[in-house]
Order: structure tokens, then C-alpha cells, then sequence
């Protein structure tokens, strides 16, 4: 008999910045019961990234093919290019038994809520926006114009954190990190045993 929890749909939300991917990855690497679930985008791939791994790289066409074709859970436009969560890639990580990591902004959170509402929902905060916006200018890519829309959209972002299942400040990373995989149920059967 089995008592391990069945796979869960997690919902993970951020400013950007707020660290984020940094701890769906870590996350990720910890529990082999967990996956991201890969989104499309039609932004330019970047140096170190791998197709079908970080995302799906499609252009527009595709991308519009993808919307009509009824294929996505969630889309938006972000900064002038499209990211969508398709229903596929969620199925295909809970058949293999794995928790289903999305990361997502506030409104694809509200989709994906609708289609799988036992999702958990976890918000990561910044410690503030000062600290916001020195780990953006941190990263150097962006100029300071680019830098004042992604504070404007983090300020936008954060007034849905109470929303969210769960709000996780992520002031101190391996703190942050213990608090995100407590979410996860403890154990899943991945039937390979």
C-alpha cells in the first residue's frame, strides 16, 4: 500500500529579482520528486540556455498558433514577449510522479488556480524594494529605464502577495529555501520502484 501524497501543482510567484528561479532550481536540484514545468517564450534565447530545458524558444506565429489552438493554461506578455504554461507540461510531470513547479506572475497564478485548484500558491518577497532594486542593478543587464519598468511591474506583482497560499521573504537564501520546500508534500512515489 502507498501513503505517499499524490504530485502537487506548485505555483511560485516573484518580482523580478525577488530570487525566484534561483530557488525553484535549487529546489529542484534538492528534490528529485520536484520539476519545473517548462514554459514557451518568444524571447531571444540567452547564452548557457537550452531549449525544452529553460524554456521552449518559439516565435510569434508559433506562439499564436499555441493560443488558438487552446494549448496553454496560462499566457502573458511580459516586457514585450510572451510566456505560456501549457496544460501538457504539467500532465506530463504528474504522470511521472513529480511535483509540477510553475513559476509564473500573479495572473497566470489566477489560471492556473482555476484549472488545478488544489494548487499550492508561494509568493517570494524581496526583503524590500531598496533591496529590490540593488540586486537588479546588481545584475548589470539592464539600463536604468528598463530598471524603473521592473520596479514599477515589481510594485504591481507584490500588491497580489495576499493572494498566494504562502509569502516566503527571501532576505536570507537558504532560510527562503527551507520555507519553499516545506510546501512540497514530503514524499511522492515516482513509480520507479
Amino acid at each position: 500500500m502507498n501513503d505517499s501524497p499524490s504530485p502537487a501543482v506548485i505555483i511560485l510567484s516573484a518580482p523580478s529579482g525577488a530570487g525566484k528561479t534561483s530557488l525553484a532550481r535549487r529546489l529542484v536540484a534538492r528534490r528529485p520528486d520536484a520539476a519545473l514545468a517548462v514554459s514557451h517564450t518568444t524571447r531571444a534565447q540567452r547564452p548557457g540556455e537550452t531549449h525544452g530545458v529553460d524554456y521552449y524558444f518559439v516565435d510569434a506565429a508559433a506562439f499564436a498558433a499555441m493560443i488558438a489552438a487552446g494549448r496553454f493554461i496560462e499566457y502573458a506578455s511580459v516586457f514585450g514577449n510572451h510566456y505560456g504554461t501549457s496544460a501538457d507540461a504539467i500532465e506530463a510531470l504528474i504522470s511521472r510522479g513529480k511535483h509540477a513547479i510553475l513559476e509564473i506572475d500573479w495572473q497566470g497564478a489566477r489560471a492556473v488556480r482555476r484549472q488545478f485548484p488544489a494548487a499550492k500558491s508561494v509568493f517570494v518577497m524581496p526583503p524590500s524594494l531598496d533591496a529590490l532594486e540593488q540586486r537588479l542593478r546588481a545584475r548589470r543587464q539592464d539600463a536604468d529605464a528598463v530598471i524603473a519598468e521592473r520596479m514599477r511591474a515589481a510594485r504591481d506583482e507584490m500588491s497580489h502577495a495576499n493572494e498566494y497560499d504562502y509569502i516566503i521573504v527571501n532576505e536570507q537564501f537558504d532560510r527562503a529555501l527551507a520555507e519553499l520546500e516545506a510546501v512540497l508534500p514530503v514524499a511522492v512515489d515516482s513509480g520507479d520502484g
